[in-house]
């Protein structure tokens, strides 16, 4: 599996899309990265599946409130 891949993703708040570029040398990651058009935090979770040579991303936006 490459160590490097790029992946097309859509803002959960605007909608916009973009490319974002995935380092997959360090595993699973969890992480987080500002929508290059409205600039709210977008929430990553990027698993690596290395038995089906496969990288699950999940994206949301995070701002569920925790009382």
């Amino acid at each position: 599996m490459k160590d490097i891949t790029d992946r097309i993703v859509s803002c959960p708040h605007c909608g916009h899309r973009f490319d974002i570029t995935l380092d997959l040398s360090g595993g699973n990651q969890e992480f987080y990265e500002d929508c290059p058009n409205c600039c709210n935090a977008i929430h990553y979770n990027m698993q690596i599946d290395e038995l089906h040579k496969t990288v699950n991303l999940f994206v949301d936006a995070d701002d569920e409130q925790i009382f």
